[in-house]
């Protein structure tokens, strides 16, 4: 398995595509004005406690208040208002709270009015973008993310990410991380701290002990309300901070100043992969030159094709998205209908995780699976499910199948949902269609099938498209008619119809009569 990271700079964003095996897994995307990112901490004033839902509007800048429930005030909250105070008066300058003497904590059931009080100072941390109509969601329950742990202030617990499973390696690290971790706070230690020796791990802990210092710093010099204090680190280096391990092979990237970013911060995390981060100067976009585009437009559509014709169907709706699986006009070739299900099953439960994490899907999700009789299958789908969604870093829950044969799945939402439009003008009307490269992956699938078929080997094939479409395919060296024959050894030739709506294509015999695969 190989892992490649490709970044595309425009001027107003910057896009981040990670790819398996050549394959898209993750898109991010970057926006040079986002004033809000999940990790950024402000110092805000509370507006208005709100008894009825138990929680308080936060002023943090945005047009929407920020949204502080009761339960994300995090039980140190007295400990932290007077830390606040103290570093703002002038009265504490030991950041590392060593001699600070804690409050009490507060009442995991209590009532958030009788914590807070409107103008009330604290500092908040984004745990959720603003999505849509509501502003961003924050804690009061501050954590700072490094490459190999979590910092938490105001907290004296150590915590093993629960994808460590073995016991002796998670006694270890918790071992080192107690003999380092100052006074006053807590720390997570995340998974891919597993094998590292403890010079790693201080390493690591210094530099979040720096960063909270200098959030200490900027309390002290406060003139107006709202301030951002800590900007979470640019999305390049979060991105690998938290997916970067021995198996990437490169990171190409289009701008010089990025390019250097990165490099250094690879340099610093793991100096033996210095080298695969490489500046991109070709004249062809960098996303078309690694198959990047291609497959965002043939990913983000209402329909998602997947292996041997079966294909997914994406909808949204205000509540939850639904996700349909159809098992398309494949050939059967299993025993039987059930033996059908379970394979175009288990081929679509792979394309949704994927997509899950591609289009950064949250909130709730309900996938209708073709129907199976036997108990096992639906266990296996199960199973197969989870071990494709272990991989995802947002927080989700997967409930076995219903009744109905339903699955439902939970994921968190932090930002978002990643839209892309995949349609363009449609030449025949004024309405819009799927955009050509998404009708080039259909032809691809269909004339796949004609082509190895046993009944077609020594037939002429000609296909029979809208004149633009002819057009786009023989454009270019090699154009992708030549392509198909080097593939094939076959020559398909190309007949333009003006007839045709632009969608239609046929796959004919030089007698004009229907090839189906």
């Amino acid at each position: 398995m190989k892992k490649e990271l490709i970044i595309r700079s425009n001027s107003s964003a910057v896009d981040f595509a990670l790819l398996k095996d050549g394959k898209l897994i993750e898109l991010n995307k970057e926006v040079e004005d986002n004033k809000f990112s999940v990790g950024d901490i402000f110092i805000a004033k509370i507006r208005k406690p709100i008894p009825g839902l138990n929680a308080a509007f936060v002023d943090v800048g945005h047009e929407k208040d920020g949204f502080l429930h009761y339960h994300d005030l995090g039980p140190k909250l007295p400990s932290l208002l007077k830390f606040i105070k103290q570093i703002t008066t002038g009265k504490h300058k030991d950041y590392l709270l060593k001699r600070f003497r804690f409050e009490n904590e507060i009442s995991k059931d209590g009532n958030i009015d009788e914590i807070l009080k409107s103008q009330y100072t604290t500092l908040v941390q984004v745990v959720k973008e603003p999505i849509s109509t509501k502003g961003p969601r924050v804690s009061s329950e501050l954590s700072l993310a490094g490459r190999f742990m979590v910092l938490m202030p105001f907290s004296d617990r150590v915590s093993i990410s629960q994808k460590i499973e073995e016991s002796k390696e998670k006694s270890r690290l918790k071992r080192l991380v107690q003999s380092i971790r100052p006074k006053g706070f807590g720390i997570i230690i995340r998974t891919v701290a597993q094998g590292q020796k403890v010079a790693e791990l201080d390493a690591d802990l210094q530099q979040l002990l720096k960063r909270w210092k200098n959030l200490c710093n900027k309390l002290q010099k406060i003139d107006k309300y709202p301030t951002k204090v800590l900007s979470e680190i640019n999305r390049s280096s979060s991105i690998l901070r938290d997916i970067f391990d021995d198996s990437f092979t490169g990171i190409h990237i289009d701008d010089p100043e990025i390019f250097s970013e990165v490099k250094d911060y690879v340099q610093s995390i793991a100096p033996k992969k210095k080298d695969i981060v490489k500046i991109y100067t070709e004249t062809t976009p960098i996303f078309e030159k690694h198959g990047v585009e291609r497959q965002i437009k043939t990913a983000f559509g209402k329909t998602v094709s997947m292996q041997r014709g079966a294909y997914l169907v994406i909808e949204h709706t205000e509540a939850l998205h639904v996700i349909d699986v159809n098992s398309g006009n494949r050939s059967n070739k299993s025993r039987d209908q059930e033996d059908t299900a379970l394979e175009v099953n288990i081929i679509a439960a792979s394309e949704i995780a994927r997509q899950l994490r591609l289009r950064d899907m949250g909130g709730i999700i309900v996938i209708d699976f073709i129907d199976m009789t036997y108990s096992e299958n639906r266990k296996k789908l199960f199973e197969h499910l989870r071990e494709e969604m272990s991989q995802d870093r947002a927080k989700h829950k997967i409930l076995p199948p219903s009744r109905f044969g339903l699955i439902q799945i939970t994921r968190q939402r932090v930002r978002p949902e990643m839209k892309i439009k995949t349609k363009e003008p449609n030449p025949n009307s004024n309405s819009e269609v799927e955009a050509p490269i998404v009708l080039i992956d259909k032809i691809n699938t269909e004339l796949n099938k004609i082509v190895k078929h046993k009944q077609y080997k020594n037939e002429q094939v000609f296909l029979h498209v809208h004149s633009f479409i002819a057009s786009y395919l023989k454009e270019g060296f090699p154009s992708i008619q030549l392509k198909w024959y080097f593939e094939y050894k076959k020559w398909v030739r190309i007949v333009p119809r003006d007839a045709y709506l632009y969608l239609k294509f046929s796959f004919m015999d030089k007698n004009q009569k229907t090839l189906r695969a």
